[in-house]
């Protein structure tokens, strides 16, 4: 049986030898996923799985069996205890499954986002993986605004998601996202949270808004690493963020979602 690996690295997957030593030096990436491990635990694990196999079959490539293969192995090798954002990925050229096991960043509770509107750089925006380095230059430009994280946006101007989150925001007691027609990737943390709305009772609306409409309203951003982060300040264009009234109950939900990773 696969040893449980316990040092960052990246491990490469064949369907002889499993999981492996590999090298980084392909990073040229058809599909990827990743999610926040905290003591074995983890969120929404069977959506981020099902999310892989989605964008790995757009690609034509691996077989259905070696992808369950891979995941199996892959699952079994991830740490039960501290804190991890283990990346699962499809190589370009050589169609090569990889696991990147990485300790988590620090996490945040809220974010500084630069409202400025950045056009869409993705080529791909409903496949995470080909674009993740765009993206990584995005948020890079944003830091140097004072921001950890931007809006994108279409040409017209309407909000899309952030360069590594999903954007929600609050009209009065309705819960607002861009329409589903746009190019927005599907986010699993958004998805848990759309099924807690409507469990609950609180009205969904997909609605068109340009950056500046979000103005003083409390919005969030969401991603699997941090959850749910209250947009705190806007940079870049004069706007006031809302008061996060409803953040921290729906921070405190998301984390008793976590489950333990399956044997």
């Amino acid at each position: 049986m696969t040893q449980p690996a316990i040092a960052e690295g990246l491990l490469a997957w064949n369907p002889d030898s499993g999981l492996t030593p590999g090298l980084a030096a392909d990073t040229r990436l058809l599909a990827a996923d990743s999610w926040l491990l905290r003591d074995g635990l983890v969120r929404g694990f069977d959506r981020h799985r099902e999310r892989f196999r989605r964008a790995c079959a757009e690609c034509g490539a691996p077989p259905l069996e070696q992808l369950t293969a891979f995941w199996r192995e892959m699952t079994a090798v991830l740490p039960r205890a501290g804190t991890w954002f283990p990346r699962v990925e499809l190589v370009r050229g050589s169609l090569q499954l990889r696991l990147l096991l990485r300790h988590a960043p620090p996490l945040a509770t809220e974010v500084r986002v630069w409202a400025a509107g950045q056009p869409d750089p993705r080529t791909v925006p409903r496949r995470k993986g080909p674009d993740l380095d765009a993206l990584g230059r995005v948020r890079l430009r944003a830091g140097g605004q004072g921001a950890e994280e931007a809006v994108l946006i279409t040409p017209s101007g309407v909000v899309l998601e952030a360069a590594n989150s999903s954007i929600l925001w609050w009209e009065d007691d309705t819960l607002c996202m861009p329409p589903p027609q746009l190019p927005v990737l599907a986010g699993v943390t958004v998805g848990l949270v759309q099924e807690r709305a409507l469990r609950t009772g609180i009205r969904l609306a997909h609605r068109e808004r340009t950056p500046a409409e979000l103005a003083g309203r409390e919005v969030w951003l969401l991603n699997a690493l941090h959850g749910i982060r209250p947009v705190v300040e806007w940079t870049g264009r004069p706007m006031n963020a809302g008061f996060a009234v409803r953040a921290p109950e729906w921070r405190e939900w998301l984390d008793g979602v976590l489950e333990p990773l399956p044997d």
